[in-house]
C-alpha cells in the first residue's frame, strides 16, 4: 500500500513576500499535491494577525481530513501557534515532547500513531512532527531528545520524523539519525525562502519497513507565494509483508 506525506511550514498562512494573510492559498497548495498525511508547523489559533482563525480546524474541513491533531507551542496575545497533523487515517493518543532549551523559544514535537488499513492488512506507524531551533547546539539537543523517546525504541513499526528542522546543511539530522537506522527522504531540498529558495530547512526522515518511492519539493507559483517555506513531499510504500 502506498501513501503520500507532506511537511509544510505554513507561516500562519501569511505570504513570504506580500505578507498577506490568506489561508485559502495554503489550502490550495496542499490540495494540489493530494497528501494523505500532512505535518504542519506555525499553525495559528485565536491570533489577531490571522483573524483569530482556528487554522487546523479550517484546514481539516476544507481539505476533507477527518483526523487531525494540534499542539500549542508558543503563546501569542489572545492565542498561540504550534504544530499540527492532518491525516486520512485514524490518529492515536497525542504525545507532546518538550524540546525547549534554556534561554531559547519554547518548542515541542508532536508525536502520535496512525493505523492504515489496506484490505485485511493493518499498518501501524509512529509519526513525529517537529519544529527545531535556530542554533546548531539547540537542534542537536532537540534531535537527541526525540531519538531517546521510548516510543522510538519499538523497532517493529515504521517511524517518520519530519518538519522544519532549520538544519541548513542537514548536518545534525544525518549525523544523529543515520546511526539509529533512519534514512533521508528529504533533507537537502531548498525550501526557504519560498520565492527564491536557497536554504534546506525542511526534512523528512524514516525508518522501518517503508520503501521510498519518490520525494520532491512543491514549487508551484502559488507555493512560492502562500508561505515563506515551500512544502516537501514524499511517497512511501509499505514493504511486502509489513503488517502489525
Amino acid at each position: 500500500m502506498q501513501f503520500r506525506l507532506m511537511t509544510y511550514n505554513i507561516h500562519k498562512g501569511i505570504g513570504g513576500i506580500d505578507r498577506r494573510y490568506d489561508l485559502q492559498r495554503i489550502v490550495d497548495v496542499i490540495r494540489y499535491y493530494h497528501p494523505d498525511i500532512v505535518f504542519l508547523q506555525e499553525v495559528d489559533e485565536g491570533v489577531e494577525r490571522s483573524r483569530r482563525d482556528r487554522q487546523v480546524e479550517l484546514l481539516a474541513a476544507e481539505l476533507d481530513f477527518e483526523h487531525f491533531t494540534y499542539q500549542n507551542n508558543v503563546a501569542v496575545r489572545n492565542g498561540h501557534y504550534g504544530n499540527a497533523i492532518l491525516s486520512r487515517y485514524p490518529l492515536g493518543e497525542q504525545l507532546d515532547l518538550d524540546l525547549k532549551v534554556s534561554l531559547k523559544k519554547r518548542r515541542r514535537a508532536l508525536i502520535t500513531r496512525t493505523e492504515i488499513q489496506n484490505g485485511r492488512a493493518s499498518h501501524t506507524m509512529l509519526l513525529c512532527n517537529a519544529h527545531l531551533g535556530l542554533s546548531g547546539f539547540e537542534r542537536s539537543v532537540q534531535i537527541k531528545r526525540i531519538l531517546t523517546l521510548d516510543e522510538l525504541e519499538e523497532l517493529s513499526i515504521p517511524v517518520i520524523v519530519g518538519g522544519d528542522f532549520n538544519d541548513v546543511w542537514a548536518e545534525h539530522g544525518r549525523k544523529l539519525m543515520f546511526p539509529l537506522g533512519f534514512e533521508c527522504a528529504v533533507c537537502d531540498a531548498k525550501t526557504f525562502p519560498a520565492a527564491f529558495p536557497v536554504r534546506s530547512l525542511d526534512a523528512i526522515y524514516y525508518r522501518g519497513e517503508l520503501k521510498l518511492l519518490e520525494s520532491f519539493t512543491g514549487r508551484t507559483k502559488l507555493a512560492r507565494q502562500a508561505s515563506d517555506h515551500l512544502p516537501v513531499i514524499a511517497d512511501f510504500e509499505f514493504e511486502s509483508g509489513a503488517t502489525s
